[in-house]
């Protein structure tokens, strides 16, 4: 068995001859001509090789035929190590040589009902680079593309551009290393999809939805400094995930003007959540972490989140505030339909200052420096020893006693002073969920169900301000807007009343009440 480690990069096909110039790419030692690989990956027809995250594949280049088998593991910022058996293919398949009990038990369990469910067939140049003594690293150029026959005749291709590196000697950092210098000039993202799990989704034609927050599987005996990196990977996985589909949708619009409508809002959505919660794990983890990591990161993704603000807050303001409205013969309809108007074009403005922001070399930059600094993070002897549990109960403790601050501030209902509570009740939330399988699961269950209705009541309350500032501003320009902007305020003014005045007190039992700490 080998274990394979390697950093997959996606890079958009117009660049393949900038990888090619770069002068580390250059310079390296090329091992032989460019191939052709002809790949066929094989399942039972019930798919139950992938349920079990175990890949079959046979692979023709020239007159060899290779059987490899792979087992899935956890990529982390595109970072991949992973057990891979390979060896000669003779026409069938033989799995005697997969030393994992599980794997081959299943493997020859389901060997006679192996028939093929998808190919892929790309070019792939390969380069030898040793940028220093003890370090080998392979790189490997691959473009083609999967493809797809359903059981119903339906064909179906995903173009692959990838630039691979492969780790001969050395550590995981130097993969690293030597992606961010190569994303210092060329558009690179980090990668965690294998071509496996994209034939399999393309097979099952599943589409590409928003990623969500991974739920935390924090270990009590975990060490302090490894339970961070191990969330903030996977906060970085929900950053990449939903970059990288937001960037694919853009690319497969048939023109520039329609780019960001091919968007999806909730792609932007979960990123912004993705880079909330790595900027709260950031300052959860504080005392634990470099004081020059933990601020750098946190201005950094502050920046970068910033960014896709106004796209989001058009978003919510149209779907929540604006579209739910019903006229009803009350509201001016000259008015309304101005609204309506200089809203669309605000959005449509910001959606496309937000894609322009999704370059794949910005956001790529940003993952793989972040994914560098994660794996060089220091630890310490008194942080080693540190109990994950008590660490936890004093940052969620401390966390509890800030939010009971902002709730005494905001006892006047003004609204910058909800706006504070509810970033210190998020923070609260996002402390939760990450420490969450520390604590008993029903008592933390109560309490994020409580702080989801508090941060619900809050969002509106925050949603409504912002709207109203900004349907202010534009009637101040444009005096047709003001009644429509008079309007919709009225009519979520009863809402708006209910909730402000019990929002204290649904806020009180969580600060004061039984916690699962």
């Amino acid at each position: 068995m080998n274990q394979e480690i390697e950093l997959k990069l996606a890079l958009p096909r117009r660049a393949l001859a900038a990888v090619r110039r770069h002068p580390l790419v250059a310079g390296a030692e090329k091992l032989g001509n460019a191939a052709t690989l002809d790949n066929t990956y094989y399942d039972t027809p019930e798919l139950q090789l992938k349920a079990r995250k175990v890949a079959v594949r046979t692979r023709r280049q020239g007159r060899n035929w290779l059987q490899t088998v792979k087992c899935a593991a956890v990529s982390n910022g595109g970072l991949s190590q992973r057990p891979e058996w390979e060896q000669p293919y003779t026409g069938s398949f033989d799995f005697s040589q997969v030393d994992a009990p599980e794997a081959a038990k299943l493997l020859n369990r389901h060997a006679a009902a192996l028939v093929p469910v998808f190919t892929t067939r790309f070019r792939r140049e390969t380069r030898r680079l040793c940028p220093r003594e003890g370090v080998s690293i392979l790189l490997m150029i691959d473009s083609g593309e999967v493809q797809v026959t359903t059981p119903e005749g339906i064909e179906r291709k995903a173009p692959i551009c990838e630039l691979e590196l492969e780790l001969e000697q050395g550590r995981a950092e130097d993969l690293f290393a030597l992606a961010c210098e190569l994303a210092q000039t060329l558009p690179l993202m980090p990668a965690d999809l294998s071509k496996a799990e994209r034939g399999y989704r393309l097979f099952l034609g599943t589409p590409s939805g928003a990623a969500r927050a991974e739920a935390s599987d924090l270990h009590p005996g975990d060490n302090v400094v490894d339970a961070f990196r191990s969330l903030a990977f996977a906060c970085a996985r929900q950053w990449q995930a939903n970059a990288a589909a937001a960037l694919a949708a853009a690319e497969s619009a048939a023109t520039p003007a329609e780019r960001a409508d091919a968007v999806h809002p909730d792609f932007i959505h979960q990123l912004r959540v993705a880079q909330r919660r790595l900027r709260a794990l950031l300052k959860l983890f504080a005392p634990a972490l470099p004081a020059e990591f933990a601020g750098q990161w946190n201005a950094r993704l502050r920046d970068n989140a910033k960014r896709f603000g106004d796209a989001r807050d058009l978003d919510v303001f149209h779907a929540e505030l604006l579209a739910p409205v019903a006229p009803e013969g009350l509201a001016d309809e000259a008015s309304m339909a101005r609204l309506l108007q200089v809203t669309t074009q605000a959005r449509e403005a910001a959606r496309h200052a937000a894609v322009q922001a999704l370059d794949m070399a910005t956001q790529g930059r940003l993952l793989l420096e972040l994914g560098s600094a994660l794996l060089q993070l220091p630890s310490n002897s008194l942080v080693a020893a540190a109990d994950l549990r008590t660490f936890a109960r004093l940052r969620l403790a401390r966390l509890r006693k800030r939010a009971r601050r902002r709730f005494e501030a905001a006892a006047t209902l003004e609204a910058p002073r909800l706006h504070m509570l509810r970033i210190a009740f998020k923070q609260l939330r996002y402390g939760i969920e990450f420490f969450a399988p520390l604590f008993p699961a029903r008592t933390v269950a109560r309490y994020q169900e409580g702080l989801v209705k508090a941060l619900a009541s809050l969002g509106f309350l925050q949603d409504v301000d912002i709207a109203r500032g900004r349907m202010l501003a534009w009637a101040d320009e444009d005096a047709a807007l003001q009644p429509a902007a008079a309007f919709v305020l009225g009519w979520h003014a009863p809402h708006y009343a209910r909730l402000r005045r019990r929002i204290l007190q649904d806020c009180d039992p969580l600060l004061w009440g039984k916690t699962p700490w």
